[in-house]
């Protein structure tokens, strides 16, 4: 089973090119963020048409999450209050940032975890909320037994390996202490940042900036990330950034993301390994 995230910086903007990587990769399961469009004009069809079934979250202009999958979708839930009955996180529930169902028995989280835009502002402030929102919703689905995939554009580069220029960048947005600790603290060592098992060296990237030439520069940052439970970790046969598709016409900001799994586990199969390596 494969597995792809990619922020499209809106779907039926980025569509052709969408489809086109669909029929070229076919994965199994694509999750899609900043969809940018309501669920009523949300492009269903062109998706059903490759053998994509969609379940979706969206508002207009902002934001935005969906979940394609050639595998039948079941459980879906929309939402930190699909899970957490409480005010804080319906609050959080207007911005529409999270989405999961359950795919051939695992549990695919996709997210759209907020930008924060600067360490003094008030989106910070909110990121931070929740991420908080996010380490409580993780404990109760953890609870639900089922094998996480979590996925998603997590505007976080979790340590200095995931940015192009550390000493100028680390500490600012994006890759302050506080955001970093904060989504460590809702890992809390049950999931596995999956490329890292494969590759654990700097200069792997899957967003570059539309400003300032930064793709150009390849002055990259890796933010978009695949988050896996340990049962997943071990059928984990590799992980892919497809840097190439950055470099379309009018493409999104950031590329794929996919992971390989041998799932559901089979001893007797054996994986080619050698086009999957991170």
């Amino acid at each position: 089973m494969q597995i792809a995230t990619w922020n499209v910086n809106s779907v039926r903007s980025r569509l052709e090119q969408v489809l086109a990587w669909l029929e070229l990769e076919r994965p199994e399961v694509l999750c899609l963020q900043e969809t940018k469009v309501e669920d009523a004009a949300f492009p269903v069809g062109a998706f059903s048409d490759l053998g994509y079934s969609a379940v979706i979250s969206g508002q207009k202009a902002y934001n935005g999450v969906a979940i394609l999958s050639r595998l039948p979708l079941e459980d879906v839930r929309i939402g930190f209050n699909a899970l957490l009955p409480d005010d804080p996180a319906l609050a959080l529930a207007k911005q529409k940032r999270v989405i999961s169902a359950r795919i051939e028995g695992v549990r695919v989280l996709n997210l759209y975890v907020p930008n924060g835009s600067a360490l003094q502002s008030e989106k910070y402030t909110y990121k931070l909320a929740w991420l908080a929102c996010l380490e409580r919703y993780l404990k109760v689905q953890d609870a639900d037994g089922d094998p996480l995939c979590m996925v998603g554009d997590f505007n976080i580069a979790l340590d200095d390996r995931d940015i192009h220029d550390p000493k100028r960048l680390s500490g600012g947005i994006m890759a302050s202490d506080p955001e970093r600790d904060a989504l460590r603290l809702a890992l809390d060592e049950r999931l596995a940042d999956v490329f890292r098992l494969f590759e654990p060296d700097t200069g792997h990237w899957s967003w570059w900036d539309y400003r300032s030439g930064a793709w150009d520069r390849d002055s990259g940052w890796r933010i978009d990330h695949i988050y896996l439970c340990e049962e997943l970790q071990e059928l984990a046969t590799g992980c892919l950034i497809h840097k190439a598709v950055r470099g379309n016409e009018k493409p999104s900001d950031h590329a794929p993301v996919v992971v390989q799994l041998q799932w559901p586990p089979d001893p007797g199969d054996e994986e080619d390994e050698d086009d999957w390596a991170a």
